[in-house]
């Protein structure tokens, strides 16, 4: 690993890290909030999950963060949203390819010899992360649009792994929204079965168990609200008995303004999970 950034931040420390990736077959970046707190005890860690386009750059710089990872003592991880490079498959497409991983496990070529996003954020990242800071055995996940669509369906299909989920304006069925379908198509081939392991919306339909409860802010002024697709989170959630706070914000649209303003609400309630209080 070799880090790349390191700014004095609300007592704390804001990184960035490089590394090779085993899992994407490239170099990755991540970057790392590092609360006060850590100098002193091994603390929670928070994945978030960007979106479309995004790299770890767009999370650490305008979502204010990390003021309150401060106050709660966690520390936050925002990986790059997708392999990148030369020899990296891409498309003109900002919505594939080296624009987007839509965390997923690539099945078709060219895409499955780098477009394993999943596992990077499942496995691969945990681990390093852990092996190299003072990081404590609780871990939550969150994201933003493709990465809510990350943070949910990560979520879902390891049950126990994390202590909460929440995710911002969220792409809420993956499989039945133009984004997805042509990304899925590319991605996983033709077969409409294999995309509903990576729809959040069927994943609920399909779920036995345990329920986690899911948190979720979507602005209802958001341009994207055909592609996210809130009700039929909602319509799954309800219809299966699966807990879900929908809390839809009058005026709000997709931007890091809409981040900005309730990302201290979704850090305090992880908080209270990662702390056993939830």
């Amino acid at each position: 690993m070799e880090r790349i950034e390191s700014h004095a931040c609300f007592g704390g420390t804001q990184e960035v890290w490089s590394h090779a990736s085993s899992a994407l077959a490239c170099d990755m970046r991540f970057g790392i909030y590092l609360p006060p707190q850590v100098r002193t005890q091994a603390c929670p860690v928070l994945y978030w999950l960007s979106g479309l386009t995004c790299t770890e750059q767009n999370f650490i710089t305008k979502a204010g963060a990390q003021q309150y990872a401060a106050q709660h003592g966690i520390i936050l991880v925002a990986p790059d949203t997708r392999p990148r490079g030369e020899g990296i498959a891409d498309d003109d497409d900002e919505a594939l390819g080296q624009g987007a991983g839509f965390y997923v496990n690539a099945t078709q070529a060219p895409w499955s010899a780098n477009f394993r996003m999943y596992d990077y954020v499942v496995d691969e990242l945990p681990a390093l992360v852990d092996d190299c800071f003072a990081t404590d055995s609780a871990r939550s996940i969150c994201g933003h649009s493709m990465g809510g669509h990350g943070a949910l369906v990560i979520a879902l299909r390891n049950p126990g792994r994390y202590r909460s989920v929440s995710a911002l304006a969220p792409i809420c069925a993956l499989s039945r929204v133009p984004w997805g379908e042509r990304a899925l198509t590319d991605y996983l081939g033709a077969d409409q079965d294999q995309w509903r392991a990576w729809d959040a919306a069927a994943l609920i339909e399909s779920a036995t168990g345990d329920r986690q409860s899911l948190l979720v802010d979507q602005g209802d002024a958001d341009p994207y609200l055909a592609q996210l697709q809130p009700a039929l989170l909602q319509a799954a959630c309800e219809a299966s008995g699966h807990p879900l706070q929908l809390r839809m914000r009058a005026g709000y649209d997709h931007s890091y303004y809409f981040i900005s303003s309730f990302i201290g609400e979704h850090i305090a309630w992880h908080a209270a999970a990662l702390k056993g209080a939830a």
